[in-house]
This record gives C-alpha cells, structure tokens and sequence, in this order.
C-alpha cells in the first residue's frame, strides 16, 4: 500500500495547525506518520491546553527543540532520518492542503519515477495583498512542469527553484545523496535540489497539487529574508554561484507593474517598488555579510538565532 510520512517544522503554532492536521487526515493516501519538530515547548502546550489533541491526532508524534537547536537544514534533517515510509513530505505548518487530493498528486511523480522530488502550487490565502496574489502566480503557475539538468542553460536558477512549505522526496534518492545540509540559514531545499538536479534526476513542479500558503510581509520583512537568501547564496557558492538570480526579479517587477495597471491600481507600483528595492538590497548586503561588522548582520537577518 502506498503511504507517506509528513514532518512540520512548528513555531509558536496557532489554529492553522489544527486546520493543516484535519485537511491531512482527509487526505486520499494514507500518512503513516506525522512528526511535528516544535520549538519551543511552552508554546505547543498552550495550543493544545484542554483539547483533545493527543485522541484527535494518533499518528502524530511530537519532538520538541530550543530555538538555539532549530537550524532549516539540520532540524528537517534529523525529523528525515526518522521517517519510516519510502516517501515523505516537508511541510510548514501555515501551509493549508487545498483539497484531499494534495499528497496523492504530489506524490505521483516520485512514484511513476519521473522525478525523486515534487514541490506543490502555492495558492494564496485570503489576507494575501494584490502585489503577494500576483507574486504567488508568478512562482506558482497553474502549469506543471519536470525539470532536469538540461533546462539549467534557459532556466537557470528556476530549474532547481522548490520550496519545502510543500514538497515531497523520495527517500532512497535523499539518502543517497546525503540528504538536506547540516547547516544552513535558509534554501535548504533548494541546496538539496541542486544535488539532485547534478546527479542526474528531476524534479517535478504540480499544479495540481495545492496549499494555501501566502505572506504579507512589510518592507523591513523582506529585506531580512532577503538578507538571509543572500548569505545562503554566499555560504553555498557552489549551489548557486554561475548563474543569473536577479533576472526573474527584474522580469517580476516588469510583471507585476503591467498587472497592476491592467486591474486599475497603478498607485501600487509605489509600493512595489518599495518592496522590490528591499528585496534587493537584503540581498546585495547578504551576499556581502562577511564583510559587515557582526553586530549589523544580526540585526538585518530574519533568522538571528542562527547567529548565535
């Protein structure tokens, strides 16, 4: 029988976890295991504080972490080395299964061998922002798409581009090529999606697989996650290095603005701009953080623990 084990990382959890477990249980292939990688313990049992969540959730198991302990490759690494099932899917635990279909369609290209990873369509949520909405279809088109070393000339960084807010892995290919990396401050995903696109396998984005997953992040938010992007892309030079980054972003930019005029709201392109400067300046200054006195990396990083 086909079966999968799902692993969330979680922190400081809210309902939306509950809604992510519910929509799994519905899910029309059976989840053997569900690991929740929790930090910090005082959050988690304030959430479940006088519910049923222990009855309502049998096949989930809990371990929780410090936040000194929570690193994006080493945490998903080790809750890896615990699953049992020949696949399993990352998750986050804001990331909503759309429908009860989600695991079946991620998991159909890993099981018909046409590729060892698959990511998911982000949809996004009801809060979501006009510039985030149009975001989110630029990087998640209603198109699926395989990808392998061949398309590395015309996409670019595109080829390996995937995201583990939702994306499943064949387990043999994941251990044999040694896994997620032990230490990173963002993009372990897409530092084990490199491996996988170099040694020769693919890796499959479906549309038809969808979460609702979407953020509404301010100015100073995505120049820290841009910051961190780029001292990802600094610390992994042989990742990413060689090829064009800031190409889609311009072509974004380009994108959105005619989107923007096309639905009648043209005075957001201030606020686009704003934004897109803020991406690229998180970025440009993260590429460059080891020439930045430490104090002021700390403060533009999104992720300070890993400084620490």
């Amino acid at each position: 029988m086909k079966q999968t084990d799902v692993i969330i990382p979680v922190y400081k959890p809210t309902n939306r976890l509950f809604a992510l477990l519910d929509k799994l249980k519905e899910q029309t292939v059976p989840i053997h295991k569900i690991y929740l990688i929790n930090t910090e313990q005082k959050y988690f049992d304030a959430l479940i504080a006088g519910t049923d969540f222990w009855h309502r959730y049998k096949n989930v198991e809990v371990k929780h972490i410090s936040r000194k302990e929570f690193d994006h490759g080493h945490t998903r690494r080790r809750a890896a080395e615990a699953a049992e099932s020949p696949c399993f899917v990352m998750m986050t635990d804001d990331a909503i299964p759309q429908n009860d279909r989600l695991i079946e369609s991620l998991l159909t290209p890993i099981w018909e061998k046409k590729a060892a990873m698959s990511y998911a369509r982000q949809l996004p949520n009801e809060e979501c922002g006009v510039i985030e909405r149009y975001t989110r279809s630029f990087n998640y088109p209603d198109r699926s798409v395989i990808k392998g070393v061949a398309d590395l000339e015309k996409m670019g960084i595109k080829t390996f581009f995937a995201s583990n807010a939702c994306a499943a892995y064949d387990k043999e290919v994941y251990e044999k090529l040694g896994g997620f990396v032990k230490r990173t401050i963002f993009n372990e995903d897409m530092i084990y999606a490199r491996k996988v696109i170099d040694a020769g396998y693919k890796i499959a984005y479906v549309a038809e697989a969808e979460v609702i997953h979407s953020h509404n992040y301010t100015g100073v938010q995505q120049f820290q996650r841009n910051f961190d992007l780029g001292v990802s892309h600094a610390q992994f030079p042989e990742t990413f290095n060689g090829l064009k980054t800031e190409g889609e972003g311009i072509r974004l930019v380009k994108q959105t603005s005619k989107h923007l005029v096309s639905i009648g709201k043209p005075w957001l392109i201030v606020k686009l701009f704003w934004q897109s400067f803020c991406k690229y300046a998180g970025y440009f200054l993260g590429k460059r953080y080891q020439k930045l006195p430490e104090k002021m990396v700390r403060a533009c990083s999104m992720n300070k623990f890993f400084w620490k």
